[in-house]
């Protein structure tokens, strides 16, 4: 049995010095990192220490890790040129992680290049993840379309987590996390019902942080001429950020099978019962038998 967390950070020295090499957002003086449209946000040095989060790893029962470039940096919306040493910046790092992590891939999504993602993807990474703000409508779709047209052909899954936020660097800090980054997930999750899922039938996807609770909205899809909004079993949402309201009610809307766990570490942690008081067959789910669905199609 293999227990997994699907979604957290882990930056490498690779991709701290490539950012620190920046002198525009996104960049890294010493470890705070400035971004467009948040205020200044200070780095803790531990929360990336491979060791330290090995252990972290062991003491949570994790038996394997993914880490995922952080999409609100917005590496994957600068022009290709910049983009690219960022990028390879981050497989380098994340492709030398040891045991018990693994990685997702990223992509510029600016600049469309299927063959370096392909690239990218055959030195092992679990999948690809893309910012979903750039899965947020049908122009996105058509965007996109070779790199998931490139993760139907290889079998591999997506991970889509909120990408750069567009706010105001005075709003309070805990603003992005609550507001940007939810609207991003619940409209990324309602164009892959929409345009996503038509064209891409066998694309495996998981959405971050519970897709925004959009799943929670079914009733007013049905209401609103959305469609009875059938299962989909190649579509699984992960739990990172909440706790057993809304672990619960997702359930609810979704079934079990449709969930796993992602804990979005360090900037929040595991939980504490990983079956979010659903009991030890949900946590079995949560941790093992959905996050296999998700990365190999095999149930």
């Amino acid at each position: 049995m293999t227990n997994v967390d699907v979604h957290q950070h882990l930056w490498t020295p690779s991709l701290v010095t490539a950012l620190r090499g920046r002198r525009e957002p996104p960049y890294l003086d010493g470890w705070t990192l400035f971004l467009d449209g948040e205020p200044p946000f200070e780095i803790s040095p531990g929360d990336h220490d491979v060791a330290r989060r090995a252990e972290l790893a062991a003491a949570d029962g994790l038996d394997r890790v993914l880490v995922s470039l952080s999409a609100p940096i917005g590496v994957e919306w600068l022009p290709a040129a910049e983009a690219r040493p960022l990028l390879d910046a981050y497989h380098d790092g994340a492709a030398a992680l040891p045991e018990p992590f693994g990685a997702w891939a990223a992509a510029c999504v600016r600049d469309i290049d299927a063959t370096a993602t392909a690239k990218d993807l055959d030195r092992g990474f679990a999948g690809l993840q893309l910012p979903a703000n750039s899965l947020a409508d049908a122009a996105g779709y058509d965007r996109c379309a070779p790199l998931l047209d490139l993760l139907e052909e290889r079998d591999l899954p997506l991970l889509v987590h909120p990408g750069p936020a567009v706010g105001s660097s005075a709003n309070p800090g805990w603003w992005p996390a609550m507001v940007p980054y939810v609207q991003q997930m619940h409209a990324s999750w309602y164009a892959f019902h929409a345009f996503g899922r038509p064209r891409h039938p066998r694309l495996r996807v998981c959405f971050a942080l519970l897709a925004g609770l959009a799943p929670l909205h079914g009733e007013r899809l049905a209401a609103r001429g959305g469609g009875p909004g059938r299962a989909d079993v190649g579509v699984f949402v992960e739990t990172s950020s909440y706790g057993p309201t809304a672990v619960k009610a997702t359930v609810r809307a979704l079934g079990v099978n449709a969930v796993v766990q992602g804990s979005d570490r360090p900037y929040a942690e595991p939980p504490r019962y990983p079956g979010h008081g659903l009991g030890g067959a949900a946590a079995y789910a949560f941790r093992i038998a959905n996050p296999r669905r998700l990365l190999t199609g095999q149930g």
